[in-house]
């Protein structure tokens, strides 16, 4: 009787939440490069495309190198040790938990104050496609809602991924539901781009039903598993390295023939893809002499750019003066990759993400509030009619009501 009378009164909670003209939401997001934790809290009002953000806070919170440790021993393995798996999702809902209560207490924020939680989760595997075991896609992102809401008494919304999957999606990328809400209906043909682990890309061209999302391929990954196990650094600050270096055209031509980049869009792709054993294998048998760390460096930078560009051409010709892209991620603070975007893109007008009103390190943890306001309050047949007709149709997480 006490289990049912709690779950009425959350159940009424949701319909109070929903029924808000604004409402305060927790975005978490952590990708594919596996740095850390980030932290958007926002106001959220309205929904469908009278939906605005404000982000009163924002922050990442590094992994320390004993967490990334951790995730590395499970994170696009075929061989894991299942109940090392099984704990970490536990943890690392929990160590989320603890995240939030520790922001919530330096803002003077009761939880109570707070709506929503949207959390990513950390992703341990991606399967876009039909895999040796079941003709279907599968996607697995750990950090358990229930922990997460159980612990901040807080309303958690999760497993974004596994939905869209359901749904008739791949899992990825998930941006494009956010940036329509946010960022289309404008007289200008918008890209959005997002440089995380992986490259992907939001177009919003004037013409709403043209709208398509991609994945493009490695971003930051390869970059900095490169820089990680020969340079004994986290990445590429700003580029310098692969701006000293110099391009290896029979790397980057061995490189360029993955069978990734001839699919169709949209795709969408992972670690489990791209990785440096592939690069590795890739580069024993190119047969390079004694490449500098630099030039590989730079090679692999040229990947990105390169396989960004040849899908935003073919989608949008490149003709067109009348496009501006926003670029978020890690990447946009690689200055190399973003001169080099722009000499290959030289019809549009590439800009900070700011220009938006976001900060671009921010962008997807906002976004995912945005998914988890849309989950509780929107009219899923109203951003339904936005998309384009290939589309999954819209479905947004999985709730985790406190205990």
């Amino acid at each position: 009787m006490l289990f049912f009378i709690m779950s009425r009164k959350q159940i009424s909670n949701l319909q109070s939440i929903s029924n808000k003209p604004v409402r305060n939401i927790i975005g978490l997001m952590s990708g594919t490069s596996m740095d850390g934790l980030d932290i958007a809290v926002c106001q959220v009002r309205g929904t469908g495309k009278n939906t605005f953000v404000t982000v009163l806070y924002f922050e990442t919170v590094d992994y320390e190198s004993s967490l990334k440790d951790k995730i590395f021993r499970i994170f696009a393995k075929k061989d894991i040790d299942f109940v090392h798996l099984c704990q970490l999702h536990a943890f690392l809902g929990t160590f989320y938990a603890s995240i939030i209560l520790r922001i919530l207490q330096h803002l003077n924020i009761q939880p109570s104050d707070i709506d929503l939680i949207a959390s990513h989760g950390q992703t341990v595997q991606h399967v876009p496609q039909s895999s040796l075991f079941y003709p279907f896609p599968s996607t697995f992102q750990i950090a358990d809602g229930d922990h997460i809401a159980q612990k901040t008494g807080i309303i958690t919304l999760s497993d974004f991924r596994q939905k869209h999957i359901s749904a008739g999606g791949e899992g990825a990328p998930l941006a494009m539901y956010g940036d329509i809400l946010l960022f289309s209906g404008t007289k200008t043909d918008r890209i959005l781009l997002n440089l995380g682990g992986i490259s992907n890309f939001t177009y919003l061209p004037v013409t709403s039903k043209m709208i398509s999302t991609t994945d493009t391929g490695p971003a930051n990954t390869l970059i900095d598993q490169y820089c990680q196990k020969y340079l004994n650094i986290s990445f590429d600050h700003n580029g310098d390295i692969a701006q000293r270096g110099k391009i290896i055209p029979e790397l980057l031509h061995s490189l360029k023939k993955h069978d990734f980049f001839n699919q169709e869009i949209p795709k969408s792709t992972g670690q489990e893809m791209f990785n440096l054993s592939w690069v590795e294998k890739i580069i024993s048998e190119t047969n390079i002499p004694l490449a500098e760390p630099e030039d590989i460096i730079s090679t692999l930078t040229q990947l990105t750019v390169d396989t960004i560009a040849e899908v935003v051409i073919k989608l949008t010709g490149n003709t067109k003066t009348n496009i501006e892209m926003f670029v978020s991620g890690g990447g946009a603070h690689n200055k190399t990759m973003m001169n080099r975007l722009s000499i290959q893109l030289p019809g549009i007008t590439i800009k900070p993400f700011e220009d938006l009103g976001i900060h671009p390190d921010a962008k997807e943890a906002v976004l995912f509030a945005v998914l988890a306001n849309e989950c509780i309050a929107g009219d899923f047949s109203l951003l339904e009619e936005s998309l384009p007709p290939n589309m999954p149709k819209v479905s947004f997480g999985k709730i985790s009501l406190p205990g």
